[in-house]
């Protein structure tokens, strides 16, 4: 099941250009059909998951030291819980790097088949989306 998040994830990424934010438009975000900051699934999903592989070296200087894995492959997790997510799975959730995010982060969109595949495995609704799953 990892794998093919990873999967998923890695053709996201490969296909934005390296300075794209891949959600440009905020206000649109918020009419989403899943509303990330009530859930965060995926952000504690899989340790594997949060690793860098596009970022610029600048960009990877932005992030703080205590997030980034002892092996400087990705995010620090905790268990299956990136470091830098405060809150409680399902209820209220919150990225404490949001503008430092890596790309890896910022290609997971709501109600997509990696959101999906996160909300499934905390038991969370994955009705009423549309995708590909």
């Amino acid at each position: 099941m990892v794998e093919g998040l990873l999967d998923l994830i890695d053709k996201k990424m490969s296909a934005l250009p390296s300075d794209a934010d891949p959600f440009p438009f905020p206000a649109l975000h918020a009419d989403a059909a899943f509303d990330c900051q009530s859930c965060g699934a995926c952000c504690a999903y899989s340790a594997d998951w949060p690793r860098f592989s596009t970022e610029e070296d600048e960009q990877l200087d932005r992030i703080p030291e205590k997030f980034v894995a002892a092996d400087l492959s990705g995010m620090r997790c905790d268990g299956v819980r990136c470091s830098a997510l405060v809150g409680e799975v399902g209820k209220h959730t919150a990225c404490g790097i949001y503008e430092l995010r890596p790309d890896v982060c910022r290609a997971c969109m709501p109600g997509d088949d990696a959101c999906l595949m996160a909300r499934a495995a905390h038991g969370l609704a994955v009705e009423g989306a549309v995708s590909s799953l």
